[in-house]
């Protein structure tokens, strides 16, 4: 077994997934600080993406920025990410507990933060027909980050690896009911808050009046 210090550990599960993984399991090592700067780094990606893409690159320009779908889009999909699965693990005997399977998705979006970040930067200097470049920078990044994503899921609930794919499938299904019961709630609350609202008002009228 390795001793790494706690960045170290990041860097030996991003270059060495099939035993990285592993030996920050049995060694119980993971920082939930640098876990969560890391999501907080995907946000940031995210909106560096949508504001300073190279403008011959950039299709999403829009007059008024809007911070809440991006917000969405990394914040809340990854911990949506990280209760689904955790909430599946009882289903699948998965090992994992609340705070390993986020420290561990958290690490395996280290190579996707880090070239779509690099990504971002080249598309201020190149020209069109130099995309290629910059497409295969951020998909390179994205497909080592999947590979991660399955090594992490794999250590973290102790699967075999077939067993793997099948819950990070149901985990993705468990996303979109709980997003679609997120919603309904949200819309529920606004309707109550219209509905008291309108009370409100009306009694505060006929006290005036």
């Amino acid at each position: 077994m390795y001793e790494f210090t706690p960045m170290g550990w990041v860097k030996h599960v991003v270059f060495h997934p099939v035993e990285g993984f592993e030996d920050l399991r049995w060694k119980k090592q993971g920082s939930m600080k640098i876990a969560l700067v890391i999501v907080f780094l995907l946000f940031v990606v995210m909106v560096a993406d949508r504001q300073l893409t190279g403008f011959q690159f950039n299709t999403a320009y829009v007059k008024v920025f809007n911070v809440i779908p991006l917000l969405v889009q990394s914040v809340v999909y990854f911990f949506t990410w990280v209760i689904g699965n955790w909430a599946l693990c009882t289903l699948f005997d998965g090992e994992g507990t609340l705070k390993k399977i986020c420290i561990y998705s958290a690490y395996a979006l280290v190579p996707y933060i880090f070239c779509s970040a690099l990504s971002i930067f080249i598309s201020n200097f190149i020209v069109q027909e130099e995309r290629i470049w910059m497409t295969a920078i951020y998909y390179l990044g994205l497909i080592w980050s999947v590979v991660l994503m399955i090594q992490a899921m794999k250590a973290v609930h102790q699967y075999s690896f077939p067993k793997t794919i099948v819950s990070m499938i149901f985990t993705l299904v468990a996303m979109l009911l709980i997003l679609f019961l997120a919603i309904l709630l949200l819309s529920l609350f606004q309707q109550l808050y219209v509905f008291g609202y309108s009370i409100y008002t009306e009694i505060s009228y006929r006290i005036r009046g």
